[in-house]
C-alpha cells in the first residue's frame, strides 16, 4: 500500500477472513447455546397453562364500539382486586401481585375475552382459571346492576321532585278556584296545563324507575363462560425447539461478537498482502494445514503433494545458488521440518545434505530421512564440512536472533496466518535486515482458501526469487570473464560511447586568470 493511500478503519475483507478462519469457534457456541436451550427445556419445562374464554354482554353495546369496552374488561380483569377475588374464591394464600405475573386477558372479539392461567399443576391452573373467570363475571354482572340501582334512584328522585311541584300546583289551584268570581280564568287554565305536564312526567319517571331497577337481564343472562377451562395442548417441538433455537441464535451471535471483536484488537494479519507487506518479503508459496478428524480420508493426498511442490520450488532456489539456506518458522514447526525433509530429498539427488535442526522440540529428528539426508543439531562437527546445508529453525517469540545466521545465509521464513501479530513480524524482519540474512520469500501455512489478494512485493529485486536468475547468470558471467582473463595484459576497459569531445589545444597560451571574463562596453559618464 502506497504512502498516498489512506487504510479504512475497518478492513471488511480481513474481518470476513478473520471470522471464517475462527468458524470452529463460533460454531462451537452455536452448539454449546443449541445444547444449554435443550437442557434448559427438558430440566425447567415451560409451567402449564390453562385457557379459558368468556363472553361478556355490554349494556351499552353497539355494532360501531371500536374495542374500547373490551379492552376496559381487560384492563378491569388486570387489577389486584380481581385477582385477590380469584384467589379467595379457591382460598389459596397466594400474594396477588404475584398471581397478576401469572394471567393475562386478551380481548378476542368486541364480546369475547380469553384468559390464560400459569401454574406449577395443571390442576392448580385449571381451578385458577375457573375462580378468576367466575370472579371476573360477578364483578361485571354486579357493576351492572349496580348501575343500573343508581339509576333507578335517580329516576325516583326526579319523581318526587315532580311530585312536590304537581302538589305546589294543586295548592295554587285550589286557591285559584276558592275566590269564586274574583278568580283569574288565564292564570288558573295555566296552573291546569303544568299540572297536567307534571302528571305526565311522573308516570314517565315513574315507568324509567321500574325499568332501571328490574337492571339489565340480558347482561345477567349472557355473560358466562363459552370455553372451560382446560390445558392448552404444546406440540413437543414448539416445548423443545423455541428454546434451543433460541440457544442456538444467542450462541452464534456471541461467537461472531467475540470472534470479530477479538480480529479487530489482537491485529494478527491473515491475508496474503498484509504478511508480505509486514515482513518484506513476497508469498512465494502456500501450504494448507493438516486435516484433522474424517477430512484425513480424502484430504490427505492434497497435503501431501501442496507440501512436495513447495519443496520442489525451494529445492530449485537453492539449486541456483550454493549458499547455505535456513527454513525459520513463525508458529508451523511441524510444517516446517517437514519441509526441511522434503528438501533434503530433493537436494540429495545433487549430493549429500546435512539438516540442521535448532527447533525447540527437534521435530525434524522425529520424522525419517533417506540416502545421503543426515540430520544433526546446532553446533554438530558435520555442519562445517558440510557441502550442502539446509538450517531449520524458529522466529518465534524467544528466539535467540544471533544463532540466526549460522543456519544459513539465506531464509525462507514459514509463517502460520493469523499466529503472529504486526509487531513481532516487523521485529522478525528487522532482525534478520540486522543480521545480514535475506529473507528470499514467505511459505504461508493455514491460508484462507477464498484469499485471493496479491502477496507479492515488486521492490527488493536481489532477494526475491524472480531476481535470482539474473544474480546467479551475472555470477556466472564473473567467473569466466575471470578465468578467460590474461593476467600479463593491461585491462583494456571498453570504450562507451558518449559525447565526443574537441581535442584540447596545448599551443594556445593561457589564459590570464584576472582577465575579465566577458567584454563589456565601458561605461560613458554624462
Amino acid at each position: 500500500m502506497s504512502a498516498g493511500q489512506v487504510q479504512p478503519l475497518v478492513d471488511l475483507q480481513r474481518l470476513v477472513v478473520a471470522l471464517r478462519r475462527k468458524r470452529r469457534f463460533w460454531l462451537t457456541t452455536a452448539l454449546a447455546g443449541l445444547i444449554l436451550g435443550g437442557a434448559v427445556a427438558v430440566f425447567l419445562p415451560a409451567p402449564p397453562t390453562a385457557v379459558t374464554k368468556i363472553m361478556v354482554i355490554h349494556p351499552d353495546d353497539s355494532p360501531t364500539d371500536s374495542g374500547t369496552l373490551m379492552r376496559t374488561d381487560v384492563a378491569v380483569l388486570s387489577t389486584a382486586n380481581m385477582a385477590a377475588a380469584a384467589l379467595k374464591r379457591i382460598n389459596s394464600t397466594e400474594s396477588p401481585s404475584d398471581f397478576l405475573k401469572d394471567y393475562a386477558g386478551l380481548g378476542l372479539t368486541n364480546n369475547v375475552m380469553q384468559v390464560t392461567v400459569k401454574a406449577k399443576t395443571k390442576d392448580d391452573a385449571v381451578a385458577k382459571a375457573k375462580a378468576l373467570a367466575d370472579a371476573f363475571i360477578a364483578d361485571h354482572t354486579q357493576r351492572t346492576q349496580a348501575a343500573a340501582t343508581g339509576r333507578s334512584k335517580a329516576l325516583l328522585q326526579q319523581r318526587d321532585q315532580a311530585q312536590a311541584q304537581l302538589a305546589d300546583i294543586d295548592n295554587q289551584a285550589a286557591a285559584e278556584v276558592g275566590k269564586g268570581r274574583n278568580s283569574n280564568a288565564g292564570a288558573l287554565e295555566q296552573l291546569y296545563t303544568q299540572r297536567a305536564n307534571l302528571v305526565s312526567k311522573i308516570a314517565d319517571l315513574q315507568n324509567q324507575a321500574q325499568q332501571a331497577g328490574i337492571g339489565s337481564p340480558e347482561v345477567i343472562a349472557g355473560t358466562q363462560i363459552v370455553d372451560a377451562p382446560a390445558i392448552e395442548p404444546v406440540s413437543k417441538l414448539k416445548a423443545y425447539g423455541t428454546p434451543a433455537g433460541v440457544g442456538l441464535a444467542l450462541g452464534l451471535a456471541l461467537g461472531l461478537a467475540f470472534a470479530a471483536v477479538t480480529a479487530l484488537v489482537r491485529d494478527r494479519p491473515v491475508l496474503r498482502r498484509e504478511i508480505s507487506q509486514h515482513l518484506g518479503a513476497s508469498v512465494i508459496a502456500q501450504v494448507g494445514v493438516k486435516p484433522i478428524g474424517p477430512a484425513k480420508l480424502w484430504r490427505r493426498s492434497k497435503a501431501v503433494t501442496e507440501s512436495s511442490r513447495v519443496a520442489l520450488t525451494l529445492a530449485r532456489a537453492a539449486r541456483e545458488d550454493r549458499a547455505s539456506l535456513s527454513l525459520l518458522e513463525i508458529g508451523a514447526a511441524a510444517t516446517a521440518a517437514e519441509l526441511a525433509v522434503e528438501l533434503g530429498r530433493s537436494l540429495a539427488e545433487d549430493g549429500p545434505v546435512v539438516l540442521v535442526d535448532d527447533l525447540p522440540g527437534k521435530d525434524v529428528s522425529k520424522l525419517p530421512v533417506e540416502g545421503t539426508v543426515q540430520v544433526v543439531e546446532a553446533g554438530d562437527p558435520a555442519v562445517a564440512r558440510a557441502a550442502r546445508r539446509v538450517g531449520v529453525g524458529t522466529a518465534a517469540p524467544g528466539t535467540a536472533w544471533t544463532d540466526l545466521s549460522a543456519l544459513g545465509a539465506e531464509t525462507v521464513l514459514v509463517v502460520r496466518a493469523g499466529f503472529a501479530n504486526t509487531q513481532w513480524l516487523h521485529t522478525v524482519a528487522r532482525q534478520l535486515a540486522d543480521c545480514g540474512v535475506p529473507i528470499l520469500g514467505v511459505v504461508l501455512v493455514d491460508p484462507d482458501p477464498t484469499d485471493h489478494t496479491d502477496g507479492t512485493l515488486w521492490d527488493g529485486l536481489h532477494t526475491a526469487l524472480r531476481g535470482r536468475a539474473a544474480v546467479v547468470a551475472r555470477k556466472q558471467d564473473e567467473v569466466v570473464e575471470l578465468e578467460l582473463r590474461d593476467e600479463t595484459k593491461p585491462i583494456e576497459w571498453p570504450v562507451k560511447p558518449g559525447r565526443r569531445f574537441r581535442p584540447l589545444d596545448r599551443t594556445r597560451p593561457p589564459v590570464d586568470p584576472d582577465a575579465p571574463t566577458r567584454r563589456l562596453k565601458p561605461v560613458q559618464e554624462s
